[in-house]
């Protein structure tokens, strides 16, 4: 099994307990580079086996090392195949690992103390206090990006599209994000609950009302979607995996998708709403997986094209992005 150390890092997952399904798990070690963010950001993780032997060249640690010098707390030895059928029939729940065996009735009761993840707000966990500049000063473009979350690979595929991105905390104002006079925005990624974001849906708003191109991943999809007056849901047992298949409803090519969100987009809402097209369908229960607003260049999807792990497939939305601040440079020159 491949990229499970880029879905630790992943904030997305900020306070998850991630269960594998695959047999093994450590086969090709960790590497200090490939993180999607600056720490650790599940809980906790539950596997069937560790391989403590790796065997890949890029490879710098075991991932017994990298889970004891991140302090993740682990356990091995589980039927996670039938652990996730049952996650899958019964949906996503709160749930606690322990050694503390003798104590079930204690256990329970702080379970019982966990949030709910509806009307959760997790974003404030994961963004940046600080604004940061991410590439070449020189880019060509310029990109105002709104940390929900982000994951590092996002950045690095805006910077290869010659972009010079400032990121900024998740509480920031429009008028904040504009001094950087940008020429898109870009809403990131992240965890929990979109509706409680009341701010970042406000930024979005201004930034349609202006009509500046926008592009929004995964959270950032959501929040466009609330923007646009379209409701949002908790699933029953999410998205997760790098093994997604969607359909681009434009082309009718058929992708696949790196994917991880508890919460939907309300497709019926979606359908209805005359301001907006569905773009990207997911192919095993129909739900909107990508949306553009019509005559303005926003869009966004559900799902991950920057990949890390997963396939590229998608790689090419960050193009259609790129497009769009040209196409806009120059009706605005």
């Amino acid at each position: 099994m491949t990229g499970y150390q880029e879905i630790f890092t992943d904030p997305s997952y900020f306070g998850q307990i991630m269960v594998t399904t695959n047999a093994h798990i450590g086969n090709y070690g960790t590497n200090s580079d490939e993180n999607e963010s600056d720490s650790v950001k599940i809980a906790g993780l539950v596997v069937r086996n560790f391989s403590y032997n790796y065997s890949r060249a890029a490879a710098d640690s075991s991932l017994e090392e990298f889970i004891n010098r991140n302090n993740l707390l682990a356990i091995s030895d589980v039927d996670t195949r039938a652990l996730v059928s049952y996650i899958r029939d019964n949906g996503a729940m709160n749930a606690v690992i322990s050694t503390d065996v003798d104590n079930i009735e204690g256990l329970k009761k702080q379970l019982a103390e966990v949030p709910d993840m509806n009307g959760l707000e997790l974003a404030s966990k994961v963004s940046t206090k600080e604004p940061y500049f991410y590439g070449d000063e020189n880019a060509k473009f310029k990109i105002s990006a709104l940390d929900l979350g982000i994951k590092k690979n996002i950045l690095r595929r805006l910077a290869e599209r010659d972009c010079y991105i400032k990121v900024f905390p998740y509480n920031s104002s429009f008028t904040e994000m504009a001094q950087f006079n940008p020429d898109g925005y870009f809403i990131a990624n992240g965890p929990g609950d979109p509706e409680p974001l009341h701010g970042a849906i406000e930024v979005v708003k201004t930034i349609l009302e202006k009509e500046f191109p926008l592009f929004g991943i995964c959270l950032g999809h959501q929040i466009l979607a609330l923007a646009n007056g379209i409701s949002t849901y908790k699933m029953h047992h999410g998205h997760r995996g790098i093994n997604h298949p969607i359909i681009n409803l434009i082309t009718g090519k058929g992708e696949i998708t790196s994917q991880n969100h508890g919460f939907a987009i309300n497709r019926e809402a979606a359908e209805a709403n005359p301001d907006i097209e569905i773009t990207h369908m997911h192919l095993n229960d129909h739900t909107a997986s990508g949306i553009r607003v019509k005559n303005k260049p926003a869009f966004s999807v559900q799902y991950h094209p920057e990949a890390s792990p997963g396939p590229h497939d998608a790689t090419y939305l960050f193009d259609e992005f790129i497009e769009s601040i040209k196409k806009y440079k120059l009706q605005t020159a």
